[in-house]
């Protein structure tokens, strides 16, 4: 089974969520918007393009079996109280879990703020709606993953075999609330729980001022059993430097995921020669197939694409434990 564990979904409506005035604005999102054909008609809510744009995207990929659509928690601040002021994005657990009872090759990303109040029992509602994964994004969330009021949903993880998904590096896409909490180390009490992490972009810089994490992801991929990294956004010109890296390290390759950022540009890089990217640019107009067709020139193996399948907590307890053998 193959799965992109990391696609985005977009939502600004009072039952499903929001979408900052600052974030709507942004140049980065403009262009997404723009290179995707949301034209945000009259009378057509952008919300609901950008929606189905998703569920067609991924059910036309005939290069996967299933996608793991992401919730995204609100900020909260150090008390587990909402923060309007500082939340830019905020897609319920509720309108996943929707989009996933309805759509066969949709998979429940749930995203809970490991400060809430209610952190372990929203864990425990999002596990009985279907969730394969918790997602993280702590720089825009803005929290500490190393901070103690993190682990009981560590233990809670732990407990349900649930994977935890977490951004670490850089991030563009969305404001950064606390810029302080990239480096994949911070993840190191959750791995000592027996939680299984997946380090989305493998800790990698998305501009060229900032810091690497990379060789903290390698490290910390040849030191626990279950600490893996996702590919998602490694075609991006400024993420791909780390393929030099990653694929020449036999033991990190077998700790590599699958996931595209969807709907973050997919570029094809020079690593697939220039006549062959320029084809896949313009001529897959499947960004989800793009970036696997990208991937697939890049001689990852089978098992990296299969990979994803043996991590989540799929449906029915039906997750292969082959992914045990590839640690």
């Amino acid at each position: 089974m193959i799965v992109d564990c990391h696609v985005h979904a977009v939502t600004d409506t009072p039952e499903h969520g929001r979408l900052s005035r600052r974030v709507r604005t942004s140049l980065t999102f403009r262009f997404i918007r723009w290179r995707l054909g949301l034209r945000n008609r009259a009378g057509e809510p952008f919300e609901r393009e950008a929606e189905a744009l998703l569920l067609r995207t991924i059910e036309e990929s005939d290069h996967l079996d299933a996608a793991v659509v992401l919730a995204f928690d609100a900020a909260h601040d150090g008390e587990g109280n909402f923060d309007r002021a500082n939340t830019h994005l905020h897609v319920s657990n509720d309108h996943v879990a929707d989009l996933a009872a309805r759509h066969p090759k949709v998979l429940f990303g749930a995203s809970i703020h490991p400060y809430r109040k209610d952190a372990v029992a929203e864990l425990e509602r999002c596990l009985a709606r279907g969730a394969v994964l918790l997602k993280w994004l702590p720089i825009v969330q803005n929290f500490n993953p190393a901070d103690a009021r993190c682990f009981p949903l560590y233990e809670a993880l732990a407990h349900h075999r649930l994977p935890l998904l977490s951004h670490t590096g850089g991030e563009q896409a969305l404001p950064n609330v606390n810029p302080h909490v990239k480096d994949p180390m911070l993840l190191v009490p959750a791995l000592q729980r027996g939680v299984r992490v997946i380090a989305a972009h493998c800790g990698t810089r998305d501009r060229p001022a900032e810091p690497c994490y990379l060789s903290a992801f390698v490290r910390l991929a040849r030191e626990y059993e279950h600490f893996y990294g996702d590919t998602a956004a490694l075609n991006l010109p400024m993420r791909s430097y780390a393929f030099d890296t990653i694929l020449r390290d036999d033991v990190v390759r077998r700790k590599l995921v699958h996931g595209s950022d969807w709907p973050i540009f997919c570029v094809p890089t020079r690593r697939v020669g220039w006549l062959r990217a320029l084809r896949l640019l313009f001529g897959e107009k499947n960004w989800m197939s793009r970036d696997v067709l990208t991937k697939q020139r890049l001689g990852l193996d089978d098992a990296y694409w299969h990979r994803a399948a043996t991590l989540l907590r799929l449906p029915g307890g039906s997750r292969s434990d082959r992914g045990r053998s590839t640690s």
